[in-house]
């Protein structure tokens, strides 16, 4: 099967140049956060309503054209998959690593149902369009800017963290990147990982970034759905108090979740993951009946992936030294390993890391 990669122009062309109606029927499945997770499933969300040209608080074809499903339990993800098949809408859109088990065992059967997936494993149907994200590379993006900004406030040994949500390999990704990202900067850095297991345990991950942030870390990265608020709460409270650590966001632009003050924010950049324009453009694919089963991965090079830069500390030196580092990656001058690429050499690395 040929693999497409959608460049941003594509994307910048679904968005601009269709004016048909959608009248596609479309159900958001998501696991038990929901779309009010601030991260992954709140994004695909936003490519679902941008596609019917709603907005948050402005559902107008909610429960009609389109809607939300969430699956509070795994144990019993194929009967309830079964049961959405049954229904026959037009697509079901999956965002999650999570569906990949039950995918194997229902798209087979329900041929006729077309599923859009966000990172899950290759299923050769030809109704599965799944979309996988270079994460590592956006992860690399941060980890160095994370590094830069530490040597430009001349820390003394600078430690980092990086907490993420469940151990498997689209996680692994993240943490690759970072690590190989701050490691490009400084060699010697001391880095420590911490998979809380679950994407809902903010409290975990606050306890984990404050003792870290009380032990000298000075920036932790959190890859965990709503677990990330823990971490991103602990830096706003001790950034408040007058100390000089940073939280990373991910997913999208988490600038916001860590305001405090006059318009400070404890989260300096955020690595983000366009998964509301690739469900945009899969859905666009439905409707002018181009749906076309395989995978296909998203990068630096295709727009898909990056960093934030709303945070005003971060500074223009920062931003323009990132923005090389970007440029050289896309350009191949830098090769971000990540388990899909290079699995033995991100184990390697992923090695060097303190597992608490």
């Amino acid at each position: 099967m040929k693999k497409t990669i959608l460049t941003l122009a594509l994307l910048a062309l679904f968005f601009s140049c269709s004016n048909k109606k959608a009248t596609i029927t479309t159900k958001l499945v998501t696991d038990g956060l929901g779309v009010n997770d601030k991260s992954y499933n709140a994004a695909a969300w936003d490519g679902v309503l941008s596609f019917y040209g709603d907005t948050v608080g402005e559902e107008r074809g909610f429960g009609t054209l389109y809607d939300v499903v969430i699956m509070n339990t795994t144990s019993q993800l194929v009967s309830d998959l079964k049961a959405l098949a049954f229904q026959k809408t037009d697509v079901l859109v999956m965002a999650g690593s999570g569906f990949s088990e039950a995918l194997k065992t229902i798209a087979p059967i329900f041929y006729e149902q077309k599923f859009i997936t966000i990172d899950n494993e290759p299923i050769p149907c030809a109704n599965v369009q799944n979309y996988y994200f270079a994460s590592e590379e956006g992860s690399y993006l941060v980890g160095a800017l994370i590094a830069m900004k530490a040597q430009e406030q001349n820390i003394e040994n600078p430690e980092f963290g990086f907490i993420g949500g469940m151990h498997g390999d689209a996680i692994a990704d993240f943490e690759c990147g970072y690590v190989q990202g701050i490691r490009s900067i400084l060699p010697d850095a001391k880095i420590y990982d911490y998979y809380v297991e679950s994407w809902n345990r903010p409290d975990l991950a606050s306890q984990k970034a404050g003792e870290w942030y009380d032990n000298g870390v000075y920036a932790v990265y959190s890859v965990a759905g709503l677990t990330g608020s823990g971490t991103i709460a602990q830096a706003v409270r001790l950034r408040k108090a007058g100390k000089n650590v940073w939280a990373i966001g991910v997913d999208k632009d988490q600038f916001e979740d860590g305001v405090y003050g006059s318009g400070q924010s404890a989260v300096l950049t955020s690595m983000v993951k366009h998964v509301d324009r690739a469900v945009y453009a899969a859905l666009k694919s439905v409707q002018n009946e181009k749906f076309k089963g395989g995978s296909r991965t998203l990068s630096l090079k295709d727009g898909a992936v990056g960093y934030t830069k709303t945070n005003p500390e971060l500074g223009e030196t920062i931003i323009k030294m990132t923005n090389q580092i970007q440029g050289k990656i896309v350009q191949g001058k830098i090769v971000v390993n990540s388990t899909q690429k290079k699995r033995r050499e991100a184990e390697n690395l992923l090695k060097t890391v303190i597992h608490e």
